[in-house]
């Protein structure tokens, strides 16, 4: 795919060295990611609110339920705490993961998760959890050794192949389930997180497009086929970008990525 190619070049070069360098490259994105990551699960989020509480500390006159104002207050902390790991390309690891999930997590678990199931956040599940068609994940036992496995591959081998060793991570941490809740904000997280360590460029993953996210997703987990997740994430990452691509030959409309909140 010739414009995801052209926008990991122009992620490498921007040559990103300091937070400052970070900030700039991430302020829209950061925005964005944090909107979208959240509607795909949580339809009462809004690209207002969502803003104001990323550019000013809150939001005026809201009316909507505290679990929704909480996931995105967590969404600008969990932002906050990473932005200097990816500086220092702090590598996966189970510790990581927990302390992703207990950001994003905090203050929204409900109370028949959190009173009557006994689970917190960055706490890995102790009860299954229907993940899918038929699918309910790794066993709560299994999840520590499962996930470990799956980051140790990862670490390994992954930086020979990036988006493709992202797309393997996501697709087994979502079919892991490691957590009660906030699995997909938190696999969504630490897919960009790793893209960025890898020096490639973070990807938003569009809630208008969540049917061709679960369908790629399914797809693996029925078939082991990774080839739909991976090009899904090339478009979505072209998309994200598009404000700084040269347009596709010919006459296709620009694509509604950064820059249609920029404009």
């Amino acid at each position: 795919m010739p414009q995801y190619e052209e926008a990991v070049k122009l992620w490498q070069s921007w040559n990103i060295q300091t937070e400052a360098d970070l900030s700039l490259r991430l302020d829209s994105f950061r925005i964005l990611f944090a909107y979208h990551s959240g509607k795909i699960e949580n339809d009462e989020i809004n690209y207002h609110d969502t803003r104001e509480i990323f550019e000013n500390g809150k939001v005026i006159n809201y009316t909507g339920s505290t679990r929704t104002l909480f996931e995105q207050q967590n969404q600008k902390t969990c932002y906050e705490l990473l932005r200097p790991k990816i500086l220092t390309k702090e590598p996966l690891s189970l510790p990581l993961v927990r302390t992703i999930h207990r950001t994003l997590t905090e203050g929204t678990y409900d109370e028949r998760r959190y009173i009557t199931n006994g689970e917190r956040p960055g706490a890995f599940k102790k009860h299954d959890y229907v993940t899918g068609k038929n699918e309910v994940g790794s066993p709560p036992e299994a999840v520590a050794d499962d996930l470990t496995e799956l980051i140790e591959e990862v670490n390994a081998i992954g930086a020979q192949a990036p988006l493709k060793a992202g797309a393997y991570f996501h697709a087994r941490f979502e079919n892991i389930h490691p957590f009660a809740d906030g699995n997909g904000r938190v696999g969504r997280t630490l897919l960009n997180y790793w893209l960025m360590i890898s020096n490639y460029p973070p990807l938003v993953i569009y809630e208008e497009d969540r049917r061709a996210y679960y369908d790629a997703l399914q797809t693996y987990d029925e078939q082991e086929d990774l080839v739909p997740l991976v090009t899904f994430l090339e478009d979505q990452t072209v998309k994200t970008w598009s404000r700084f691509l040269k347009p596709p030959a010919g006459n296709a409309p620009p694509r509604k990525g950064l820059n249609f909140f920029m404009n």
